[in-house]
């Protein structure tokens, strides 16, 4: 979700002209797992400093196609979901195996 200073920028005509036209030009495929591409991703976080700087927000060398997972690893792998489990390409959380038990002594 974007935070309320980006989402005038995320709305506005040329950046869904920008990321149609990279997300085209990558196929709609994921740059890290070739799995189906749905977000267009800034490599550098738009900030409050930089969302009016086009050589950050609309360079496509800036820019990359990710599926929702890898997106979400992107952004969520700071251990805000636990061991064995993930998001799935819809946001839905599932579980992805099972969680390794610590040794018993």
């Amino acid at each position: 979700m974007a935070h309320d200073y980006a989402r005038p920028f995320y709305n506005s005509a040329v950046w869904r002209k920008c990321s149609k036209g990279f997300m085209q030009s990558k196929n709609y495929i994921c740059e890290r797992c070739n799995d189906v591409a749905t977000i267009c991703h800034h490599k550098t976080y738009i900030t409050p400093a930089n969302i009016n700087d086009p050589n950050i927000t609309l360079n496509w060398n800036n820019l990359e196609a990710l599926c929702q997972t890898c997106h979400n690893l992107e952004h969520h792998s700071g251990g805000i979901v636990r061991e064995g489990l993930a998001f799935d390409s819809n946001g839905n959380l599932i579980q992805t195996a099972a969680p390794t038990q610590p040794p018993t002594d």
